[in-house]
């Protein structure tokens, strides 16, 4: 049986420079994300509100929260004072609330914009074609969304064992992640984030130009659904 520093350190082997892990660590008890932060990792990825709001007050607080499920507008208030990165902002409708609820407590939140390439109709996002469209209202308003800083984007491939699938919807999102960068540019000189590649196809993301991978199962091991709230 291998322990999660075991499991870290095969995943980071296969990691070239550049790319990051992030831990994603949703249903995942306290003492497992623990674990994690003592082979040195920091990133962590949830994707339910409660259930990050129960562990940010009980974890270290150097931990790097990154938000990563649907995020519903009357929770953006709950995580906007500590999230590090928010992954999944899927609509014009969430930036704006996002901005609101940073404006408040005097915040710049980073975020990405989740993309929809996949061909199921059950996931979320911007499609290319919404994206294009957006790029357009940052690009002709540098103040559309005074507190928000787009940092790049993520997205998933299809639910299927294609692995030519797979590389059509990396491909896309990769794209679209470079379209982002080239539109907007970025004064800090950090290049966009390309978050896609989770525990069964990260290895095809990373080819195809992820820069950061959400390991999850790979990690911790199967999923504990009782601890979710």
């Amino acid at each position: 049986m291998h322990t999660i520093e075991e499991h870290i350190a095969k995943i980071r082997a296969t990691l070239p420079q550049g790319v990051g892990l992030l831990c994603v660590s949703k249903f995942q008890p306290v003492e497992a994300i623990r674990a994690a932060c003592e082979a040195g990792e920091r990133d962590f990825g949830e994707s339910r509100v409660q259930e990050l709001l129960i562990k940010q007050e009980a974890l270290p607080k150097d931990i790097r929260w990154h938000f990563i499920g649907h995020l519903q507008t009357n929770k953006v208030k709950q995580i906007v004072p500590f999230v590090h990165l928010i992954h999944s902002v899927d609509s014009e409708h969430l930036l704006r609330c996002i901005d609101r609820e940073a404006e408040k407590i005097g915040r710049t939140v980073d975020v990405l914009l989740e993309l929809h390439v996949a061909r199921e109709e059950s996931k979320t996002g911007f499609t290319p074609e919404e994206l294009d469209a957006l790029i357009r209202v940052l690009q002709s308003d540098e103040n559309a969304y005074p507190h928000i800083r787009v940092r790049g984007v993520m997205g998933m491939a299809t639910n299927t064992d294609d692995v030519a699938e797979w590389r059509r919807c990396f491909r896309e999102i990769a794209a679209a992640g470079k379209r982002l960068g080239e539109a907007l540019g970025d004064s800090t000189g950090d290049p966009m984030v390309i978050s896609m590649g989770m525990s069964e196809d990260y290895p095809i993301a990373v080819e195809e130009g992820s820069t950061m991978v959400r390991i999850g199962s790979s990690i911790f091991g199967a999923r504990d659904y009782t601890t979710a709230r």
